[in-house]
C-alpha cells in the first residue's frame, strides 16, 4: 500500500472519516460520478460568492440526481437561475445556513411560505465556523452580533405554511461571556458570543487548477470561501478548470493542500458575470447621476463620504452607495479598499473587453485591481476585519438611531436579505459611516430615536451622511449633533425630516463636496 506522508515522518490516516484511495486516483471522470454517493438529507458546504467561484457543474449533477432534504451551508444562495438556485427550483433544499440570501426570489418565496428552514449567520462568523471545523476547534468567541437577535435569539428561522407569515421557529439564544478587548488597553471589556464549529458531510468547492494529488490553486476573488470550505467536509470534492500531473504546480503557489481534497473533477468553465459593470459603458451601471434626479442626490452623499477617507486608510465599502465611493476619493488620498469578497486594492470598473468573471466586488460587479493589490480567502478577509485592521467602514442602512444603533438586513415577514458581512464590520472597532437617503420611498424618516427593525449593531455608528445633512454621533451614544446641512436645506427642514432629536453644532456649515 502506498501512503501519503505528512512532514515526511508522520503517516496520516483518517480511516474512520474519509474514504481511502490509491495515491494517483483523486481525479474522477465526471461531476455525476463525483457526487454519486451524496445521500438525501446530507449537509453540504458549498463554495462561491455570488456566481464567482461556484462549483456549478457539481450543483447541476446534484440537481440531476434528485436527492432531496439537503442542508446547504453557503455564504449566499445564488440567483433564481444559477448556482444554488438550481436546487431551489427542484425543491431539494430543506435547510439553508447562509449570510446573504438576496438576489434569489425562489429562495425568498420558499422561506416566506414556510417551505424551508433558514439560519442566518454573519458572513465572517460563517467563514470562521467552517475554518474552525477544519482545524478541529469546537467553538470560539467573537464580538460579532453581540446584543442582536443573532446573539439573544428570536431570529425567524421558519414561517407558518399557511401564508400568515407567523414565525413557528426562531433562533435560540447563544452563550456569551465578557472578555478584555484584545489590544484595548485600560482594562476595556466587551461581550463576546460563543460560536460552534460548522462542518459538513460533503464540501463542494471550485478552484482554477488542481493536480492529481488534489492540490488546489484558486484565481483572484473566485477564491472567496472555497479554502475554508475545502477543509471542513468529511468528503471534499473540487471542481476545477484544469487538471495537471503531480509536480506541475509550483508548491509555493498551492492554496489548498491535497490532504484536504478527496475528489477532483474537471468541469466546463462557466465564466458567468452576475453584474457586468464597465467604465466605458454607462448603460451597464444602475447609477446615473446625470440623468436620474435620485442618483444625483446619491452622488451628493457619495462625494461627501469620500472626503472622510484619509491618505493611507484601509477602508471597507459595503454594497450599494458605499461601493461608488471609490470613484470619488480625492486625488491626494490613496486609501486602500478592502472587500469582503475578498481583496485589497480595489480599482475602478474595467473597460469593455477587460472584464474578468473572477474579479468582482462585494456587489458582484466587475472591477479591476490597483498596483499593490492582493487576493486572499474570505476567512482571512474577516480576520482583518475582526482583528481591527480596517480604519473605516462605510455601509448603507434601513434605519439608524440617535444612539448609533443601526438596522440594515431584515424586515421580518417581508424582506429577507441577511446581514452579509455587516455585523462583522460594525463590531470591528473601525469608524463606521452610514450613507443613506434621509427618508424612505414613502417619505418616512430613517433617522430615528431608536430602531424598530432587528439590529445589525448597538452603538456602532460614528457618522451619518444623507443628502440633507451630516450628523455626528456623540461619544457613548449620547445623541446626534448636526454638523452640516445639504444644498437647499435648513436646520428646520432637516428637523422636519428627522424623527430623532439632535443638537446643532456651533460650527454648523454647508455640506462639503
Amino acid at each position: 500500500m502506498r501512503c501519503r506522508l505528512l512532514r515526511s515522518s508522520c503517516l496520516l490516516q483518517r480511516l474512520h472519516t474519509r474514504p481511502q484511495r490509491p495515491l494517483s486516483s483523486k481525479v474522477v471522470g465526471s461531476a455525476s460520478e463525483a457526487v454519486a454517493d451524496v445521500p438525501a438529507g446530507a449537509t453540504l458546504l458549498v463554495g462561491g460568492f455570488g456566481l464567482s467561484g461556484v462549483p456549478e457543474n457539481l450543483i447541476t449533477a446534484l440537481r440531476d440526481r434528485a436527492c432531496g432534504g439537503l442542508t446547504v451551508v453557503s455564504s449566499n444562495v445564488g440567483t433564481s437561475e444559477r448556482g444554488l438556485g438550481l436546487l431551489f427550483q427542484t425543491r431539494q433544499i430543506a435547510k439553508v445556513v447562509s449570510a446573504y440570501v438576496g438576489e434569489n426570489d425562489a429562495f425568498e418565496q420558499q422561506f416566506l411560505n414556510g417551505e424551508i428552514e433558514v439560519e442566518l449567520v454573519p458572513m465572517g462568523t460563517l467563514a470562521e465556523r467552517m475554518r474552525a471545523a477544519g482545524a478541529g476547534i469546537p467553538a470560539f468567541f467573537t464580538k460579532t452580533g453581540a446584543g442582536t437577535w443573532h446573539h439573544l435569539g428570536g431570529m425567524p428561522q421558519r414561517y407558518a405554511p399557511d401564508g400568515s407569515r407567523a414565525v413557528v421557529q426562531a433562533s435560540e439564544p447563544k452563550p456569551s461571556r465578557a472578555f478584555a478587548v484584545p489590544g484595548g488597553g485600560g482594562g476595556e471589556t466587551a461581550e463576546y458570543v460563543m460560536e460552534e464549529a460548522l462542518g459538513g458531510d460533503f464540501a463542494l468547492v471550485k478552484a482554477w487548477k488542481a493536480d492529481t494529488e488534489g492540490n488546489l490553486v484558486y484565481r483572484k476573488t473566485a477564491r472567496n470561501h472555497n479554502p475554508a470550505i475545502a477543509t471542513a467536509g468529511r468528503v471534499t470534492i473540487a471542481e476545477v478548470e484544469e487538471v495537471v500531473a503531480a509536480g506541475e504546480l509550483d508548491p509555493d503557489e498551492v492554496h489548498t493542500p491535497g490532504i484536504y481534497v478527496d475528489r477532483v473533477v474537471q468541469g466546463e468553465r462557466m465564466g458567468v458575470i452576475e453584474r457586468l459593470t464597465l467604465a466605458d459603458d454607462p448603460s451597464t451601471s444602475t447609477f446615473s447621476p446625470r440623468t436620474k434626479p435620485a442618483d444625483a442626490l446619491r452622488e451628493r452623499i457619495v462625494k461627501r463620504a469620500a472626503l472622510e477617507l484619509r491618505d493611507g486608510d484601509y477602508v471597507n465599502l459595503g454594497i450599494g452607495m458605499p461601493t461608488l465611493i471609490s470613484d470619488y476619493v480625492p486625488g491626494a488620498a490613496t486609501s486602500r479598499r478592502e472587500d469582503i469578497n475578498p481583496r485589497l486594492g480595489a480599482g475602478p470598473f474595467p473597460l469593455r473587453g477587460a472584464e474578468d468573471c473572477d474579479l468582482i466586488n462585494a456587489g458582484k460587479q466587475t472591477v479591476t485591481a490597483l498596483p499593490g493589490a492582493s487576493f486572499f480567502s474570505a476567512d482571512t478577509s474577516f480576520a482583518m476585519i475582526r482583528g481591527g485592521h480596517c480604519d473605516v467602514t462605510v455601509l448603507g442602512t434601513m434605519e439608524v438611531a440617535a444612539n448609533g444603533d443601526m438596522a440594515n438586513y431584515l424586515i421580518p415577514g417581508k424582506l429577507v436579505k441577511g446581514m452579509g458581512g455587516a455585523m462583522d464590520l460594525v463590531s470591528s472597532g473601525s469608524k463606521v459611516i452610514v450613507t443613506m437617503e434621509h427618508t424612505d420611498r414613502k417619505g418616512n424618516p430613517k433617522v430615528l430615536p431608536r430602531c424598530t427593525l432587528p439590529l445589525t449593531g448597538q452603538r456602532v455608528v460614528s457618522l451619518i451622511i444623507t443628502e440633507k445633512a451630516v450628523f455626528e454621533v456623540k461619544p457613548d451614544g449620547a445623541g446626534l449633533l448636526l454638523a452640516e446641512v445639504g444644498e437647499g436645506e435648513t436646520v428646520e427642514s432637516v428637523r422636519a425630516a428627522t424623527a430623532a432629536d439632535f443638537d446643532v453644532s456651533d460650527a454648523l456649515r454647508p455640506m462639503r463636496q
